[in-house]
């Protein structure tokens, strides 16, 4: 009787024993591979804002001279009567100068109406809007 209750306690110990072997060991087979993985494809950077010599072309005004409201669609903050704004030529929204700035260096269009500012924009006069 005492020779079947360890039996019956050491067998499935050892099952056990032996499936945690095998998983260390398969473990240990998938690490040793060191098979490098294939290089990710690198997208091309591109410039796609404006450049500051672009940026510093744009009208400045002040808050006060808004015409087309008087909010920033940037970072949608009231603009203030006495804060500098960058106007974007065309569509006339203004943005707060540092807003303008962050956006217009990375997007080449009005954060509003979405008018594409190229290099040549600075000198059309018409209204894309």
């Amino acid at each position: 009787m005492l020779a079947s209750v360890l039996l019956a306690l050491f067998l499935p110990c050892l099952g056990m024993s032996g499936i945690f072997i095998v998983y260390i060991c398969l473990l240990w087979y998938v690490s040793s591979l060191n098979q490098p993985d294939p290089p990710l494809p690198v997208k091309p950077v591109t410039v796609l804002g404006l450049s500051a010599s672009e940026l510093e072309k744009l009208p400045k005004v002040t808050g006060k001279d808004l015409v087309m409201g008087t909010d920033c669609a940037v970072c949608l903050d009231e603009i203030e009567s006495e804060q500098l704004v960058r106007l974007v030529p065309g569509c006339n929204h203004g943005f707060h100068l540092q807003c303008a700035d962050a956006w217009l260096s990375r997007h080449s269009a009005c954060p509003v109406c979405r008018a594409k500012l190229d290099s040549d924009f600075f000198n059309a006069l018409e209204n894309p809007c």
